[in-house]
Formats: structure tokens, C-alpha cells, sequence
């Protein structure tokens, strides 16, 4: 065999191998992408590891930026019975029955069985590797070629799975059947094809992922995804082009500026096409800035949501004293967590930082029978004496606060580093519904508000110049250098 034929050989056999080598080590976001750096990104970690505890899951994300791979690589995991070592997601420990959807027949032939399968002639070039592919897949006759039905996999037990691909324009009545472990939905159908496919789940305790850019808007397929209850087994996460690495700025600028300007905030970044009803209606680069060292003078506060029965987050804030601008330079939202986790996060930056934290904070704990808030002063956290509220007849209502913020944010002086992607990713979701705001997904932008209201506690960075000095700006000796109240 000549040389080029075995450089052919090894690149089919690197080809038939995908899902073993793109998604066995997550993406190593210290260094550039790369042939050697291109595994999952963190927030598709986090997608996946959700469906441990989420049976329900919907991926709301910008064109581009990996959301068919998420799903596809999935599928193929589940099929096969192969997690890579740091999956903390779903297992599925036999063979699976399982059903991808796809809005039209032609879309699932070059999106959902290409990432798959790979094209006519190349089988086992998609996820689902060579090796575990059981013949030919099937085909149906659906008015144009090649279009594959069913698809039968080894899994790792010995036994096999099977994957029947469908598409919405099908109809209700195709989605009606047996019981499945899983469904994965590419885009997302009509309501009663979807409710058709959840019914499908029960008895086996399937689970369904959805992965889709919200052309159509706020469909009621995203409201129940976005609108569900905490407890409920639904998740959502969205993802913008600033999560994905592999685009090059200069692509991104010029695909951006070819996009109309209704649509490029929804292929940009996942926000719903029909966004009037969006708390903050901005375009997202008009608020972002590149992180940056900031100045021991900026004034700082910090702001805490509780998380009493949702997720506990915090907020850091930094103000610039002469522009009055308000630099969002930190975030960070953990379930599930003691008063002693979050305390710690809130002191990452110095504990000389106050804290903003909500009325709720007055609440005591059903456990030790402390408030809460003295629980995280405890624990060594700066708490501001009162809960966050204007001074004045506003007071902590929460429609001031954040009309208050889109002005900031309108006239250039509330700013977000692009690295607070979870602050970023609630924006995106985040609306009114008949002209009340609808408070789910927003356990960050909460802590934001609080940090935000409370602005004129915030405070500098202490001097460490030593007492006696000739410092101006050293303290005053006796002095406390805060009052924790």
C-alpha cells in the first residue's frame, strides 16, 4: 500500500472515531481552539451533566455555536453506552430506544442524520462511530433522497439500540407509539408533536433535549421550558457566539453585519427573535467590555440572592468615581448549597466588600433559627445593615431598580465583562409577560439589582499603607474599618 493510501486510511479511521476524540476531554478554555484543544465547552458540560437530575432540557443558542454537536454527541453516548470520564450526566445502562425530531424532512437528512451518521457513502463519520454501527441504516420514501429512518446501534452491553429519526411535518399522529429512554428535538416542533413526545418518556423515565436558535420567539414550547417551577425536572441554557471559541472574531463580525437587524441579537445570541418583551431590549455588544484590571480606587459592592428554594448566586460590582460607570466584573449561581459555600464565594474578592442582599435575608433559617443574613456575617461576610431598597418612596420594589439599570445600560454607563456568561445567559431570557416581570432564570440579575440599588455603600479598596505613615489616605487609628451592624 502506498503512502497516501495509508494517510487516507488513517484519516477514514480518525473520521470513524469522532465522538471518542472531540468529546472525550472537555475544552480547555486557558488556551486557543485547536486540532489538539476541541472538546466540550464548559456550558455544554453543564448541559450535559444537568441531565442527571433533568429530565427535561432545552439548549436556547445563537447559530453556530455547537448546539446540533451537543445533541448528536449525546444521542451517540447514549446509543452506545460510552460516557467519557468527567460525564456526571443521564447513564443509561442497556440498550435505548430512542427518536430524534426534525422540522423537515430535508432538515433531518443534512442536519440531524449528518451529525449522526455522517453523509451517504461515509457512514460512521458522524458520532455514532463506525464500529458500533449495525449495517446500513435504513431509508424512507419521503419525496426526496437518502433520507434515513432507522438507525441500529452496539451497544457497549452486547446488545443493541435503535434510533428512529422523524420530522414534525409528519404530523401528531407519527409521534404516537411506544414507550422511549430518550428524545432528542432539533429545533423545536408544534405543541401537540411535543407533548406527543414527552408522553413517550413516562414509563421508561426517558428524557427529552431540545436544541434550537428562538427564530419563532417565545413559543409555547419555550414558555414551558422558561415559565417552569423550580423542582419541576426542566432546564434551560443558552449559549451566545462569545461561548464559542472556534469563531473567529473577523467571521463574526462579518456574518453579524450580514444579518438583518430584527434577527442578528437571536443568531447572535439566543435571545428570542420576539423580543418586546425583554426586562433589558439591548443589543448585548452595546453592554459587554474585555476584562480589564481594575483600579484599587474603584468603589465595590457586592449583591447575594439567597436562594432559599432556587439557586443561590452572587454579584460583584465595581463603579468608577469619575464616570459613574458600573463595571459587572464577577458572578457566579450554585444549587443546592450551605450558607458557609456561598459566604465563601462572596468573599473571594475581600471580605472588606460589602454585601446587598434582599428581604428575604431577614427570613431565619428553618434549622438553626438564625437569619440568614447573620448566618453569611458569620461567616465573615461584610452585610450591609439593611435589606437592598431605595431610600426614598421606591423603596425595594423591583421595577425601579431595573428601569434604572436599561437607563445605566442605554447611555453606556452599566457595563458587563464578557466573562460573567451566567449574568449574560439569564439577560437573554429574561421578560415581562403582560408587563409584569416574570421572575424565573433570574437568581443572577437579582443579585445584580440588589448590588445596583445599594450602589452608595459601595466603597474603595482600603489603603495597606501602614498606620503612622505619611499616607493621605491612611486610616484613622482606632477607627473601624466597617460597621457589620
Amino acid at each position: 500500500m502506498d503512502k497516501r493510501r495509508l494517510i487516507a486510511e488513517a484519516l477514514r479511521r480518525v473520521a470513524q472515531r469522532k465522538l471518542f476524540l472531540e468529546y472525550g476531554t472537555p475544552f480547555d478554555h486557558s488556551r486557543p481552539f485547536g486540532k489538539d484543544n476541541i472538546g466540550p465547552y464548559n456550558w455544554q458540560v453543564e448541559f450535559h451533566n444537568a441531565g442527571a437530575t433533568y429530565p427535561e432540557r432545552m439548549m436556547m443558542a445563537a447559530n453556530r455555536v455547537g448546539k446540533t454537536r451537543s445533541g448528536a454527541a449525546e444521542t451517540a453516548m447514549h446509543l452506545t453506552g460510552w460516557y467519557p470520564d468527567w460525564w456526571q450526566g443521564r447513564r443509561f445502562d442497556e440498550p435505548v430506544d430512542w427518536w430524534c425530531g426534525s422540522e423537515t424532512n430535508e432538515a433531518s437528512r443534512d442536519i440531524v442524520q449528518m451529525a449522526l451518521v455522517g453523509p451517504v457513502g461515509q457512514f460512521g463519520t458522524g458520532w455514532i462511530p463506525a464500529e458500533a454501527l449495525i449495517g446500513e441504516p435504513t431509508k424512507r420514501q419521503a419525496g426526496i433522497g437518502n433520507v434515513v429512518d432507522t438507525i441500529l446501534v452496539r451497544h457497549k452491553t452486547g446488545g443493541i439500540s435503535q434510533c428512529t429519526l422523524k420530522t414534525y411535518e409528519q404530523g401528531e399522529k407519527v409521534w404516537q407509539g411506544t414507550s422511549k429512554h430518550g428524545i432528542w428535538l432539533d429545533e423545536e416542533p408544534p405543541m401537540k408533536i411535543f407533548t406527543e413526545a414527552l408522553t413517550r418518556l413516562l414509563d421508561k423515565r426517558g428524557i427529552m433535549i431540545v436544541t434550537r436558535t428562538p427564530l419563532a420567539g417565545v413559543s409555547e414550547v419555550v414558555r414551558h421550558f422558561t415559565d417552569a417551577q423550580d423542582g419541576s425536572g426542566i432546564y434551560v441554557k443558552s449559549a451566545s457566539w462569545d461561548d464559542a471559541p472556534h469563531l473567529d472574531e473577523e467571521s463574526k463580525k462579518r456574518l453579524a453585519a450580514s444579518y438583518p437587524d430584527w434577527e442578528r441579537e437571536t443568531r447572535t445570541r439566543g435571545v428570542p427573535l420576539t423580543g418586546t418583551g425583554l426586562v433589558f431590549p439591548i443589543e448585548e455588544e452595546r453592554i459587554l467590555c474585555d476584562p480589564f484590571e481594575l483600579p484599587r480606587w474603584y468603589r465595590r459592592i457586592n449583591g447575594i440572592d439567597f436562594g432559599i428554594d432556587h439557586p443561590g448566586a452572587g454579584v460583584f460590582l465595581a463603579i468608577d468615581p469619575e464616570s459613574g460607570t458600573v463595571y459587572l466584573y464577577d458572578c457566579y449561581k450554585a444549587r443546592n448549597e450551605t450558607a458557609l459555600y456561598h459566604a465563601t464565594a462572596m468573599r473571594k474578592h475581600g471580605d472588606w466588600i460589602p454585601n446587598a442582599w434582599p428581604h428575604d435575608g431577614h427570613d431565619r433559617d428553618k434549622g438553626s433559627g438564625e437569619a440568614i443574613k447573620n448566618q453569611f456575617r458569620q461567616h465573615g461576610c461584610y452585610m450591609l445593615k439593611e435589606h437592598a431598597q431605595y431610600p426614598d418612596e421606591r423603596g425595594n420594589n423591583v421595577n425601579p431598580g431595573l428601569d434604572e439599570m436599561f437607563e445605566y445600560m442605554k447611555t453606556g454607563r452599566f457595563k458587563v465583562f464578557k466573562t460573567c456568561r451566567q449574568w449574560l445567559e439569564e439577560r437573554r431570557m429574561y421578560c415581562r409577560e403582560d408587563g409584569k416581570v416574570v421572575r424565573k432564570f433570574d437568581d443572577v440579575i437579582s443579585a445584580s439589582r440588589y448590588a445596583f440599588v445599594m450602589r452608595r455603600y459601595a466603597r474603595p479598596k482600603p489603603s495597606e499603607t501602614p498606620i503612622g505613615s505619611n499616607s493621605p489616605v491612611q486610616p484613622i487609628a482606632g477607627r473601624r474599618r466597617w460597621d457589620t451592624g
